[in-house]
């Protein structure tokens, strides 16, 4: 559905997978440095919103997910996801706890899926899950001078704060009226734009953008933040355990600090390409090696153009990488040894032989 706030002036309206909100209001860098540096306030009404109420509701949700939830305070926020039976991450959830319902936010259309899932689930259970997509929106918050009083002022059902901007759910109804409150009180409007290059400068993946039906935790960090090592059993435990104690993840993610002097960004899903040890990354006519894909990328105000990316876990950490004809130097954010308590040697490439 699309947000009111698209209707502010200089708005313009963002493409998938963000369509429906505003990709930015006229000066990207400009709302960049507002989110980071005073107080700005992003439009992601697009984002599915899931309630849960009922006694069970905490155990529950502690059976079938990764995060350890059945004595979480109120109002404590957490991240965990839904593992596949092999382990693989299927979603990503953003979750509270307001003492007598559970809230959860996800990926713009993921809702119905999950759902699906969890209705599978609830076996004679006393708990209800419902999408309050129509009704609850998501405003998220961001910068060092945000009002104390915030989710007051907003008149918010729930809040969650993760460090990266706190959300807001708000009434869907009054969510422009909600947006001229805030603003009034110092938030300034920025776009999808702004906030996605934050958060991959931030080292935050996205579920559905920087992941694919593959994905494991380990890869992409989450096993620190979305996942309790020390709970009880849920569905893909038994290779999270795995991975954590006797493996690696046979890829990483890796911050992508692309060349600047190119005037465009590679694609979301582009291979990510390593340059040989001869000096060739196909662009020669030899066979590309190709070693990734690239999930998001944007201009940062300060960082200029950067994307995150999968890779192999094997590529040598100060390898050249290429993503749609532009060269990229890493940022290590998953270490190659990642998961077994074990000390490994870095690959890097020889100066010689």
């Amino acid at each position: 559905m699309e947000s009111p706030l698209l209707a502010v002036p200089g708005a313009v309206a963002a493409d998938f997978p963000d369509a429906g909100v505003a990709a930015h209001y006229g000066d990207p860098f400009a709302e960049q440095r507002a989110l980071a540096e005073v107080a700005g306030l992003v439009d992601r009404s697009h984002r599915d919103v899931i309630k849960i109420s009922g006694p069970d509701r905490l155990s529950w949700l502690n059976s079938i997910s990764t995060q350890k939830v059945d004595d979480l305070p109120a109002d404590a926020a957490v991240q965990s996801l839904i593992l596949s039976p092999h382990g693989h991450v299927e979603h990503h959830l953003s979750l509270v706890d307001d003492g007598s319902s559970t809230w959860i936010h996800v990926e713009p259309g993921e809702a119905a899926e999950l759902l699906a899932f969890l209705e599978s689930m609830r076996f004679m259970l006393r708990v209800t899950a419902a999408d309050v997509t129509s009704e609850v929106a998501v405003l998220t918050a961001m910068g060092p001078a945000l009002p104390p009083d915030l989710p007051a002022a907003a008149g918010a059902a729930a809040v969650l704060g993760f460090g990266f901007g706190t959300d807001l759910l708000v009434d869907r109804a009054r969510l422009a009226d909600v947006a001229a409150s805030l603003r009034r009180r110092g938030l300034s409007l920025a776009g999808m734009w702004a906030h996605e290059a934050l958060r991959i400068a931030g080292h935050r993946p996205r579920f559905g953008t920087d992941t694919d039906h593959r994905t494991i935790p380990h890869e992409v960090g989450w096993i620190d933040s979305a996942v309790h090592l020390n709970k009880g059993c849920y569905r893909g435990q038994e290779t999270v355990a795995r991975v954590h104690n006797l493996g690696h993840p046979p890829r990483r993610l890796v911050l992508l600090h692309l060349d600047g002097s190119e005037d465009r960004l590679p694609p979301h899903a582009e291979p990510v390409l390593a340059v040989g040890t001869d000096g060739t990354d196909g662009t020669d006519g030899t066979e590309p090696i190709k070693v990734g894909f690239v999930g998001s990328s944007a201009r940062h105000y300060e960082l200029g153009p950067i994307a995150l990316a999968l890779v192999k876990r094997t590529v040598p950490v100060d390898a050249t990488l290429r993503a749609a004809g532009i060269s990229a130097a890493q940022e290590v954010i998953v270490p190659p040894d990642a998961g077994a308590n074990v000390t490994i040697t870095l690959g890097r490439r020889r100066a010689g032989p």
